[in-house]
């Protein structure tokens, strides 16, 4: 359950790098959903479902998305997936923004960091602003005793 936690917190805690509080964090409630989806007897993907919501006063430039998975199964990237709650395509009812890929350490770790706004002199632009869905997909072992072999 740990790692529900984890990536339920991946949002609100994403910004603090700079040391701000949590009032100036762009994440509020976190409704977060976590479902395994298993590939075979041995293995599946963790889909972690959390959202986002970014004010449009912010000034972080930077925001991440971090982790640590239990029972990873090494050499598969974790994949993410942020959409726009405002915005929806044909098909969809979220509008695509931004996916991304990034590779997992020994350890079960990983960390992607993505651009909020854009600064280019005295001009700022909001890359992201209003409201998100991210979903993380990782690959684990369904069975922990998997993850020695």
């Amino acid at each position: 359950m740990s790692k529900n936690i984890i990536f339920a917190s991946i949002i609100a805690t994403s910004l603090l790098i700079s040391g701000f509080s949590f009032t100036n964090s762009f994440a509020e409630s976190i409704d977060y959903q976590t479902e395994i989806i298993p590939i075979n007897d041995s293995i599946g993907i963790e889909k972690s479902t959390i959202q986002m919501n970014i004010p449009k006063d912010n000034q972080i430039p930077w925001g991440f998305v971090e982790g640590k998975i239990q029972n990873h199964v090494s050499d598969y990237p974790v994949i993410i997936q942020i959409f726009d709650n405002d915005e929806s395509f044909t098909g969809n009812n979220h509008g695509a923004v931004h996916f991304a890929q990034t590779p997992v350490n020994d350890d079960g770790s990983y960390e992607y960091k993505f651009r909020v706004l854009n600064s280019n002199q005295d001009q700022t632009e909001a890359i992201f602003d209003g409201s998100y869905t991210v979903k993380i997909f990782k690959v684990v072992y369904l069975n922990s005793n998997l993850d020695a072999i």
